[in-house]
């Protein structure tokens, strides 16, 4: 079965392919045909890579002859162990997908050649000379040339230019990307593409949303599109996923709980925080008595929990087959995630709230995750921890690595009014802490609304993003009620405060 991501013939005869991406050799050449794959693997023209089709004689100008010259069949073995061992050659290492093929009654061997994601390629200029002289080659419109002056410096910047969420994932298809989620992220973020999206193929539809790269003959998703719109993104970036462990306690203790959140990135995250808030977040309410306000301190803040678990979310690797850990205890709150921050980050600057990363690990999974409103980049994150936890009145966060940056932890002691008093003191109040999301719409449920009503008041669009970030998580905590609660469907539902709701709204505006 052929390999190739096209028809041989619409190849051989350069239907679907461009001349500059198409080498014919008639015969087996090492050297020529090793220089070429350096020069595909280097896509300095960023057009996808090419094909160095092998047997394939052509005239003058470049047109292929019919029908081409062949290969004998004793030489297909001898070519393709030769071939191995010259790849061996290209440094960084680089193999190109090799496919023997039959046409016109004659023996090809054609080598797929896509655009290395560790470029620059170099190659011996004489692969069977016992002394190596590297070269780097590229393409220069149907030739391949060797780079030299501005074109060999052109090609040596663009190393390690393609950070790892922007890479093609040749390992995945198209059809791994899912346009049930791209349209309902179009959605919530209120682009025009929405309306779009059924007058798009999906390939047409991947690429306005740059998910896809590669020529058109072999189209292939980007890692940032496989994290965020594919159910499964753990199936190719093992360990994906957010661990949330309660040491009941303390970490020291033999008990704990373990819940483990897998899916797209924005949903992984948005549930795992989620969870936390429901779980393990609560404001403790203390009456002075030399005053008449009360002291309202959550035991973690939501604000910088949020910030800590989206840092940890935006910069780990997705290489590293690590989960992020989420470790909670009455004394502490813990995010764990790997590799630690890029070198050019001071840790004394970071402890302070004053790093500024000349990095970025992931810039295209921070766009995303800045339009979900999950991140503000800018380096902001580590300073709001620092902000929220000082509001609380809670202990200064914990900033930790290691001398190789393998790993980064944050830690956020809790609230000390917020620990659990001693027998024979008095119990503080203690009243379910709330998301923003949750607040936003206590605050615009007046009288009893429709659905529709809540949403226009939200300025939200999307209903599916409105019932799991907004309704649902009130209706659980038991903020907001139906108002025809047998009938949770009916089309006359409308949705009202309950009273805890309505003195929690009451609290919130005694706050502002």
């Amino acid at each position: 079965m052929s390999s190739l991501p096209i028809n041989l013939d619409d190849l051989l005869r350069r239907r679907k392919v461009e001349r500059e991406r198409i080498e014919y050799k008639a015969g087996w050449n090492p050297d020529p045909i090793l220089q070429t794959v350096c020069a595909f693997a280097n896509d300095f023209a960023n057009l996808g890579g090419g094909y160095v089709v092998i047997g394939q004689d052509c005239d003058e100008d470049g047109v292929p002859n019919f029908p081409p010259v062949g290969l004998h069949t004793n030489q297909l073995d001898k070519i393709q162990r030769e071939l191995l061992q010259y790849c061996h050659l290209i440094q960084p290492s680089y193999f190109p997908i090799l496919s023997v093929e039959r046409y016109a009654g004659r023996n090809l061997i054609v080598l797929w050649v896509p655009g290395g994601q560790n470029r620059p390629y170099k190659v011996p200029k004489k692969v069977t000379a016992t002394t190596k002289d590297y070269r780097y080659y590229i393409r220069r419109y149907s030739s391949t040339v060797e780079a030299r002056g501005d074109d060999e410096r052109e090609l040596l910047s663009l190393a390690a230019t393609v950070p790892f969420d922007d890479r093609f994932n040749q390992a995945a298809g198209l059809d791994d990307l899912s346009s049930r989620l791209m349209e309902a992220f179009l959605r919530e973020v209120g682009s025009d593409l929405a309306d779009e999206v059924e007058n798009l193929s999906v390939e047409a539809l991947e690429r306005q949303m740059n998910l896809v790269g590669g020529p058109p003959e072999a189209p292939f998703p980007k890692n940032v599109g496989l994290l965020f719109f594919n159910e499964e993104p753990h199936r190719f970036f093992p360990a994906t996923q957010i661990d949330v462990v309660w040491f009941p306690d303390g970490a020291g203790g033999d008990r704990f709980e373990e819940k483990v959140f897998q899916g797209p990135l924005a949903r992984m995250t948005r549930e795992a925080l989620d969870y936390i808030q429901r779980n393990y977040l609560k404001e403790t309410v203390v009456k002075l008595p030399d005053r008449a306000e009360a002291e309202r301190v959550w035991n973690f803040p939501y604000p910088a929990i949020e910030e800590a678990v989206v840092n940890a979310v935006y910069h780990r690797s997705y290489e590293e087959r690590e989960p992020i850990e989420v470790r909670i205890s009455p004394e502490d709150l813990v995010v764990l995630s790997f590799p630690g921050p890029d070198r050019s980050i001071r840790m004394d600057d970071l402890r302070v709230g004053r790093a500024v990363s000349r990095r970025y690990r992931n810039r295209r999974i921070g766009e995303f995750l800045k339009e979900l409103d999950l991140a503000e980049g800018r380096s902001t994150g580590i300073p709001k921890i620092i902000r929220v936890m000082e509001g609380n009145g809670s202990p200064p966060p914990e900033f930790e690595t290691d001398e190789g940056r393998t790993s980064f932890l944050i830690r956020l002691p809790v609230q000390p009014s917020a620990i659990e008093p001693l027998e024979g003191e008095a119990t503080p109040q203690v009243t379910p802490q709330v998301t923003p999301q949750v607040e936003r719409l206590l605050r615009v449920c007046e009288g009893e609304l429709l659905r529709e009503k809540l949403q226009k008041r939200l300025g939200l669009r999307d209903r599916e993003n409105f019932r799991k970030a907004y309704l649902v998580p009130a209706l659980d905590a038991v903020l907001i009620e139906m108002t025809i609660p047998d009938k949770p469907r009916s089309s006359k539902q409308k949705y009202r405060l309950t009273e805890k709701g309505r003195r929690l709204v009451k609290s919130m505006g005694d706050t502002t």
